[in-house]
């Protein structure tokens, strides 16, 4: 009887989850995503729903420059129709510590989702742009630091309006409060991104409106 009672109380629980998982999995098509994160891949993607069916592979690498993820269209298909092109979301395998590494796995789940919420924000507006504007704005990013950002700045605007911005907040203050962090990298995120306090007023200015949406 016992066990029955239990078995009452949490079943709806693994019903919610797995309605939760399920929903999850139609933004896996034409996506390559490690196991090891794919949950919040997919929860990143399902604040895209216009990139669907767009074609990124999300790929581990050892180190990238300057950077810990890295959204980049695929350059080979540039030279193609532009309903053929892909991309892919560089992500480092370790976060650079003062005296060590961290498993970038091992960074909280709201952080994950909210950098790579940030990264798809680039490919949202990669998508906009035509095969021959995406190569102009390749250049302008790495010749030209005002545009950077311009770019970086967008792409957190794009995620917030998105609904995603509280995991951008998340991501912001774990770096911005990390002790571990090396001083030059939040410098940079400072001088080219828009600042928690900023997605914080975003965040309420779009709930507002939606409140005001529903009350019309």
């Amino acid at each position: 009887m016992k066990l029955l009672l239990v078995f009452m109380m949490i079943s709806p629980v693994f019903n919610t989850y797995g309605q939760q998982a399920s929903e999850l999995l139609q933004f896996r098509e034409n996506k390559v995503i490690p196991a090891v994160i794919e949950n919040n891949v997919l929860k990143a993607l399902s604040f895209y729903p216009e990139l669907k069916n767009t074609t990124i592979s999300f790929i581990f690498k050892t180190s990238i420059k300057t950077s810990v993820m890295q959204a980049q269209p695929v350059f080979t298909t540039l030279l193609d129709r532009r309903k053929n092109r892909r991309y892919r979301i560089n992500i480092s395998e370790h976060f650079e510590l003062l005296k060590s590494q961290m498993p970038i796995t091992e960074i909280p789940d709201d952080v994950m989702i909210g950098w790579i919420g940030h990264e798809l924000g680039h490919i949202l507006d990669y998508e906009g742009r035509s095969n021959m504007g995406l190569i102009s704005f390749g250049y302008r990013y790495y010749f030209h630091p005002s545009f950077v950002k311009h770019a970086e700045m967008l792409a957190d605007s794009f995620a917030v309006e998105r609904g995603l911005g509280n995991y951008i907040v998340a991501t912001k203050r774990f770096i911005l409060d990390h002790a571990e962090l090396p001083q030059a990298y939040k410098d940079k995120i400072r001088r080219l991104y828009l600042s928690p306090d900023i997605i914080v007023e975003q965040v309420r200015q779009l709930e507002e409106k939606k409140l005001l949406q529903k009350l019309q």
